[in-house]
Formats: structure tokens, sequence, C-alpha cells
């Protein structure tokens, strides 16, 4: 098979690997807010967010993995002067570590088919970060091709993850207020229609 036919392959899942890993990361959030639920609400969404991941996980995310690898093993074959190169090395260094995320991903999916929650909401928004400064740092390189110029589009990731950061403390801080303003007017509203 010709070489960007491989490399055209290994760019398609990787998109769809990227694409699982970040919907995955929605999905653990989703799961673990609605454990704050009231019966019956709880036990549905909990069911269906287990069928959603499970579906997510196996169907999409983990043959994205294996397939993006083995066309990224074959173009590494079909062209090993890539070794040689230190943006390379780089790079590989960031796909180990979005190996390692998807293998913590595997843990929490884990836990969470058998009901056990062990990270807040917002432990989990933080962390379903994670893949997105790899994204970045990996395209970067692969572009620019420089094992230094990466860094300038990490940096702006990583300063976008802070306003990110802070976005969502400001975002959870209002849903929290409007909740209690929405329980205080409920009070209110019951307390008047005690009134004779």
């Amino acid at each position: 098979m010709d070489f960007l036919y491989v490399k055209a392959l290994h760019i398609i899942f990787v998109v769809t690997w990227f694409a699982g890993l970040f919907y995955i990361g929605r999905l653990f959030i989703y799961h673990v807010e609605a454990e704050k639920k009231d019966e019956p609400a709880k036990a549905i969404l909990q069911t269906q967010y287990k069928l959603m991941t499970k579906r997510l996980w196996y169907i999409i995310t983990w043959p994205s993995l294996i397939l993006a690898s083995f066309f990224a093993f074959w173009m590494l074959y079909k062209n090993p002067a890539y070794i040689e190169m230190p943006w390379m090395h780089v790079k590989l260094a960031f796909v180990l570590a979005l190996y390692f995320y998807h293998g913590f991903c595997h843990k929490i999916y884990k836990e969470l088919q058998a009901d056990d929650i062990n990270y807040s909401p917002t432990k989990l928004r933080i962390f379903n970060e994670a893949p997105t400064v790899i994204l970045f740092a990996v395209v970067f390189l692969v572009v620019l091709k420089s094992a230094i110029n990466w860094i300038w589009g990490v940096v702006g990731i990583v300063l976008f993850g802070v306003l990110l950061m802070i976005a969502i403390r400001f975002y959870k801080k209002v849903r929290a207020k409007k909740s209690w303003d929405k329980f205080e007017k409920e009070l209110i509203e019951k307390d008047e229609e005690l009134e004779p």
C-alpha cells in the first residue's frame, strides 16, 4: 500500500480515537453528576451512561487506538527515517502519555461500570483537558517538524486551559447560586401558600 494511504488511515483513526477520548470524558462527568440525582432518575441516567460508555469505549475508542497505532507502526516501517528525527522522539513521548491517559480512562470506565465513584465532576473536567493539550502538542510537532517550536503551541493551550479552569469555577459558582436562589424562591412560594 502506498505510504500516503497508510498516512491517511493513520490520521483518520487518530481523529476517531481523540473523538472517543473527548466524549468518554464527558460521559464520565455526566455519570458522576447523576449520582446526586434522586431515584429513579439516578438509576435511569447511570444505567444509560453505562451503556453509552460501553459502546463508545469498545466500538469506537479501543478499535481506533489499535488501528491508529497499527498504521503508525506501518508508516514508521515504510519510512524509518522518521525515527531519526528529534521532533518524532518528542511526538512519541506525547503518544506514550496518551496511551497512559487511555489506560487511566479504562480504569475510570471499569470503576463506573461497577458503581464505584471515586472522582468529583470538577476533577474529571480537569482530567478531560489532558488529551487537548496532547493534541495541540502533537499537531504543532507534526506540522512544524521542530522539537522546540511546539512549546509555543503548548504554552498557548496551557494558558487557554488555565482560563478554561477559571471559567469552569466561575460557572460552578453561578450554577450553585442559581440553584440556591431557585430553592429560596420555592420556599417562599410554599410559605405563601401556607399562609391564611
